[in-house]
């Protein structure tokens, strides 16, 4: 990761990178291989953005708790260009209006870009966040509403809906969830300076149910190790046959 920062005359001019480099094994029958992507190339002056960034859909309003696996019940899409401005007006209330390309076969099909507008409120107890995105590809639309509760200074806990006016089994760059509607919730409790538990559980129309609980704890300031253990549970549906299974997931993560 990268970041630069300066003053200017038209405020903060920032940019910030993302790298990632993974290898897999040959478990999953397609070889094994390294690979690298660019997950953020983008530069900020004031609140104007412009480049390589992940969807305002789900980093404005937040992505689905503090799980390694959020996405049993999957939330939008990430990778994309943006054009996007960002307002704060320092009063606990900002929003934002992105445009959006999509990428590789997700990325849009004419000249008419993807467009998300989000709205925030934010106060010591929490926050309330709301988002509406237009899937131009194919003229449909979806949206997330949100809400952050900070129970306690070691509790913190979220409720997110959504909806999509398409409900059809090829789902859109936004809409991912089965049906038209889907929720997701949990929380993190902070044990003490060095351990947190995570958990989340999500669910949609088309009877997907999920669940994500994590301990994460931090040997050293900047060496984290996480457990992880994922179940989900698909019931029959139009969307797919009943289905199950429990996974499991070990991090060892340093931050420098």
């Amino acid at each position: 990761k990268t970041w630069t920062g300066q003053e200017t005359e038209l405020g903060t001019l920032k940019t910030y990178t993302e790298t990632r480099f993974n290898y897999r094994d040959h478990w999953d029958g397609a070889g094994a291989g390294s690979a690298w992507s660019l997950n953020f190339a983008w530069i900020q002056l004031g609140g104007l953005r412009v480049g390589k960034d992940e969807s305002a859909f789900d980093t404005f309003i937040g992505y689905a708790g503090n799980v390694i696996d959020d996405t049993i019940v999957p939330y939008g899409s990430f990778d994309t260009n943006v054009v996007q401005y960002y307002f704060d007006g320092g009063n606990g209330f900002s929003a934002v209006v992105s445009l959006e390309d999509g990428s590789g076969s997700d990325s849009i099909d004419s000249y008419v870009p993807r467009v998300v507008g989000g709205v925030k409120y934010t106060q010591g107890w929490g926050a309330v966040t709301g988002v509406v995105a237009y899937e131009s590809n194919t003229e449909e639309w979806a949206g997330k509403v949100r809400l952050d509760v900070n129970a306690t200074q070691q509790l913190s806990l979220f409720l997110m809906g959504g909806y999509g006016s398409d409900d059809n089994v090829a789902h859109n760059y936004y809409k991912l969830w089965d049906g038209n509607w889907a929720i997701w919730g949990g929380g993190s409790y902070q044990v003490n300076e060095k351990t947190s538990l995570n958990l989340q559980a999500s669910y949609d129309e088309g009877k997907t149910f999920g669940l994500a609980a994590n301990v994460a704890y931090a040997i050293v300031p900047g060496f984290t190790i996480t457990a992880e253990v994922d179940y989900f549970n698909q019931a029959t549906s139009v969307f797919h046959a009943k289905d199950d299974g429990v996974g499991g997931i070990l991090r060892f993560q340093r931050n420098f």
